[in-house]
């Protein structure tokens, strides 16, 4: 059922010789589902090869052309959901109904830039003189490096290799590694859609033998990256000596405001639903949910009502809601965060342990916090964790000061009724996304990215495929 994937470098499959052995391990069972050799100094310089041959394959291609391999690979993978879904599930653990979600929206992103494709218009205009001519050109920027990570592996790296693809772009895509065969697949798709060998290659292992020298290397002209901000801080510096174009989304800390106009009802229902999605392991997760004080009691109630009705388990499993989390790291984190919000006063209304008889695989209750203070670390450190934290405020001005008061700026969110206090919230909330009376805010036409240590550069929509784009001005005279 589970094969070992492998590099995928200039059109071919290929195997590393030899290097250090990465395990895969399945999340919901802790039994290890096969294992890859790690790409060396040999994979890395044989992809930068065959993505210099590719682009420039690629980049004649006519948007056209571009259009149809990038449709194509949308249908194949709608053709072949099955197979990444249950992939997906067993590297990362989510539902399989989260799972085939997943992949139905990354073919969603294929879709959306196969238009795109045909629509990166340049401008013409006269110039100043008699015969001159101004011509303003969209190129593709060259080589991309993708860097995935393992929360939503195939609609992270969806959204870049579509956009970058759309852009005439060649790619060399490092996804992390705990989620190397759904990533595999994905690109056999590209593939067998007709994506021209070299344009698209897949190299897995450790940043330090991958990322390290590309992030050197010229001929690599953007990086493309999701992941923590440690991280992202470490490529911009490395990104420096080349001068390299940059795209960061660098997680979140998402704000979560109900006022006390909302429906409440509704607004606990999409908290429960985004919160405990994935486990709680999404950057737009709501992990800091400020409720006004006259709707307090009823939320708390509503959302513990609706979070017991959670059935946790193996994400194969008929019923299931909650998966486990991805690590036996990312469990640990949900334990220590709960247990500091708990040593500081917070109450527990549900959730806060392992399930019981589930003694295999890194399961954790979906958690729900209330009361819980100010100097709690999980209002300040992103959770990426299925436990839900709930502050009391007295008004919308207090919750945005509270919302405000992170360097993390990427998604919010917030329940009312009144279009003006919709007016007034979402523009003073410093964030890239807000939802308001929705968490839906990571679609293919839309922009996505994060302001402050969020983040910056924007992946989805017309704005998305300009980040894979350098402007050339031309100007034209004296020419028959």
């Amino acid at each position: 059922m589970y094969q070992s994937p492998v590099h995928f470098i200039d059109g071919v499959e290929t195997a590393a010789a030899d290097g250090p052995v990465i395990p895969v391990v399945n999340p919901a069972t802790e039994e290890r589902l096969g294992e890859v050799v790690a790409a060396g100094p040999a994979q890395v310089a044989a992809a930068l090869q065959a993505a210099e041959r590719g682009l420039q394959r690629w980049r004649a291609a006519s948007p056209w052309e571009r259009a149809r391999v990038l449709r194509e690979t949308g249908r194949l993978m709608r053709e072949r959901e099955e197979e990444l879904a249950l992939l997906l599930t067993l590297e990362v653990g989510k539902p399989l109904a989260e799972a085939r979600a997943e992949v139905a929206v990354s073919a969603e992103h294929f879709d959306w830039c196969a238009d795109e494709a045909r629509r990166i218009y340049g401008l013409s205009l006269d110039g100043r003189s008699e015969g001159s001519r101004f011509e303003v050109r969209h190129e593709p920027v060259g080589i991309v490096l993708a860097l995935t990570a393992w929360n939503f592996p195939i609609n992270l790296a969806s959204r870049k290799l579509a956009m970058a693809l759309a852009a005439g772009c060649a790619v060399i895509l490092r996804p992390a590694e705990e989620a190397p065969a759904c990533i595999a697949a994905l690109v056999r798709c590209c593939h067998d859609a007709g994506v021209p060998a070299g344009a698209v290659n897949l190299l897995i292992g450790s940043p330090e033998a991958i990322v390290t020298p590309l992030m050197a290397a010229p001929a690599v002209r953007k990086i493309s990256f999701t992941g923590s901000t440690r991280v992202g801080q470490l490529l911009i510096r490395q990104s420096a000596d080349t001068v390299k174009r940059l795209t960061m989304e660098l997680g979140g800390h998402a704000p979560f405001i109900v006022l006390d106009d909302a429906d409440v009802e509704e607004a606990a229902a999409v908290a429960v639903q985004t919160k405990f999605r994935n486990a709680g392991q999404v950057c737009t997760s709501p992990s800091r949910l400020f409720v006004a004080r006259p709707v307090l009691e009823a939320f708390e109630h509503a959302v513990t009502q609706r979070t017991l009705q959670l059935k946790v388990g193996d994400g194969r499993s008929p019923g299931v809601g909650m998966g486990p989390l991805a690590t036996e790291r990312q469990r640990a984190r949900s334990e220590r965060l709960v247990a500091d919000a708990l040593a500081q006063g917070a109450r527990l209304l549900c959730g806060g342990r392992r399930p019981p008889g589930l003694e295999c695989g890194y399961f954790y209750e979906p958690t729900v916090l209330a009361g819980v203070p100010d100097t709690a670390a999980i209002l300040h450190e992103e959770p990426f964790a299925p436990v839900m934290a709930i502050v009391p405020v007295a008004d919308a001005d207090e919750a945005v000061a509270r919302a405000n008061a992170t360097e993390a700026g990427l998604a919010s969110y917030l329940f009312t009724r009144s279009a003006e206090r919709s007016d007034h919230v979402s523009n003073a909330l410093e964030a890239g996304l807000v939802g308001i009376n929705t968490a839906a805010v990571a679609t293919p036409e839309g922009p996505f990215g994060g302001i402050k240590q969020s983040g910056f550069g924007r992946e989805g929509g017309e704005i998305g495929v300009r980040e894979y784009l350098n402007t050339k001005f031309v100007h034209r005279r004296g020419l028959k």
